[in-house]
């Protein structure tokens, strides 16, 4: 069955929203596998702290279909899609990869996601998928993380 990387942050009750999501995920899609959380200061707005992680699911659903439920869910969340794209927010998941797909989709969707150069993101990918090879590089995540340490 396909696994999905997600990333997850949120710096509007954090803690409340996170719970939330993890719960859900694990009610849809059964045994998650999770990272610790970090705390990050916002990038790229003035705002406060989030906190950040990352999940692998199994699941049989298609990508498109995992990001349009990923969305619904950062919307039962209050998740606002009317304010700047930087800004703070209350649930924020996205598909860093799935399995070896590269794409380019409707709205965001981008697989895998830009957003891996940052710590926020590769930090708790690397730590529960280390030996993950991103279809992109040819590189594992330890050794993607290795080398931004540099």
């Amino acid at each position: 069955m396909p696994k999905a990387y997600l990333s997850l942050g949120s710096n509007q009750e954090p803690e409340t929203h996170l719970a939330a999501a993890v719960q859900a995920l694990r009610e849809t899609f059964g045994t998650i596998v999770l990272s610790d959380w970090m705390r990050t200061k916002a990038v790229g707005f003035v705002g406060p702290d989030f906190i950040n992680g990352a999940a692998i699911i199994e699941t049989d659903w298609d990508v498109y279909a995992l990001d349009q439920w990923l969305h619904a869910l950062e919307d039962a969340h209050g998740r606002r899609r009317d304010v700047p794209r930087f800004s703070s927010r209350t649930l924020d998941i996205d598909i860093i990869f799935f399995d070896d797909l590269i794409l380019t989709g409707p709205g965001n969707l981008q697989i895998p996601r830009p957003e891996l150069k940052h710590a926020f993101v590769l930090e708790p990918l690397a730590q529960i998928a280390p030996g993950f090879v991103n279809p992109e590089t040819g590189l594992t995540l330890s050794a993607t993380l290795a080398a931004a340490k540099r």
